[in-house]
């Protein structure tokens, strides 16, 4: 294989001054340049980028950690972080750390040992104090870790109350919340804004806790809804939660929306497949994914970035899983 000292003799420089021009670290005359790319030209000589990050203490790799490959919101987070890193000149490494901790730890190590540029993490499970101390340029997407460490997300509160609200004005009055895991910030967030919607009303809702995997969370639902048959509306804290309110509901011979009104939170296309289509909190997923992606890029290259915090607001998106009272 054609190597650095091959490319030296050829240029008839030295070795140091060809690794300055690969490396981009040092001055390099234009005249030696141009003697130096006529012979990786010649030789097609590919520059080892293992070796390159090794000697800049850097790569052009981004890491993505998200919890849960399975789930469809985190793939197509991860396809605009990837694009956007893409335009760039980065790649993307994707890790999945199940919602476990040494997992996660374990990739964050290794991910460090490449000299790896920076890190998106979709994941919150640790102290804050362990992501802080990252030395490396980190942006946190989806849930918030800490105020100091940069990070795009949605408005979680804000946006339940909206998917809530919808349903009470289209006559749901004994609602059910699926709320997700208790002690993650983003299910906590979307439970307090379907609660600041139902005590607007005076009502007694169901609230029931759940992972927000499909098959756990459809034997939860089933449970819930033949204890309590008389259930008109169901708030889910994801559309994965939604769509497996749906597959029960047709189990249990439930109308959809006649006779149970289901809201979801998230957006994913997965959402315009089922049927009905299902009405959802829709989070603009691919231009929280792209946001991330920019502003770690701008802290890799060392830029004054234009925002440390991006906020993006959710928007109700009406299909088949609701009535259309609303909408007139």
């Amino acid at each position: 294989m054609v190597n650095i000292k091959d490319v030296a003799k050829i240029a008839n420089l030295s070795v140091a001054t060809v690794s300055r021009y690969l490396n981009q670290n040092g001055y390099v005359s234009k005249r030696s340049s141009e003697r130096i790319e006529q012979a990786i030209q010649e030789l097609d000589y590919k520059p080892s980028s293992v070796a390159r990050s090794l000697s800049k203490k850097q790569s052009n790799i981004i890491g993505l950690i998200v919890p849960d490959i399975k789930n469809p919101y985190f793939p197509e987070l991860a396809r605009a972080v990837e694009d956007m890193a893409w335009s760039y000149g980065y790649t993307v490494v994707l890790c999945n750390s199940d919602e476990q901790i040494e997992k996660e730890l374990l990739y964050i190590e290794r991910l460090s040992q490449t000299y790896v540029a920076g890190l998106i993490v979709t994941t919150s499970l640790m102290d804050p104090s362990v992501y802080m101390s990252i030395n490396t340029p980190i942006v946190a997407l989806d849930r918030i870790i800490d105020v100091t460490i940069p990070t795009v997300t949605t408005d979680n509160r804000k946006g339940a109350k909206l998917g809530t609200e919808y349903l009470l004005t289209n006559g749901a009055e004994n609602l059910l919340c699926i709320r997700g895991p208790q002690g993650l910030k983003t299910a906590d967030d979307r439970l307090l804004g379907f609660l600041e919607a139902i005590d607007e009303q005076g009502l007694d809702p169901i609230v029931v806790a759940t992972s927000f995997d499909f098959k756990e969370a459809a034997k939860v639902i089933e449970q819930t809804l033949v204890i309590h048959p008389h259930i008109d509306g169901i708030f889910a804290s994801s559309d994965t939660l939604a769509i497996a309110a749906l597959h029960i509901a047709h189990k249990l011979g439930k109308r959809v929306p006649e006779e149970l009104q289901i809201v979801g939170f998230d957006g994913i296309s997965l959402g315009e497949m089922v049927s009905p289509a299902l009405t959802t909190v829709g989070q603009d997923l691919y231009k929280m994914g792209a946001a991330a992606a920019t502003m770690l890029i701008e802290q890799i290259k060392g830029k004054e970035m234009k925002q440390t915090v991006l906020n993006i607001d959710a928007q109700l998106i009406v299909r088949g899983t609701t009535r259309k009272e609303a909408a007139k």
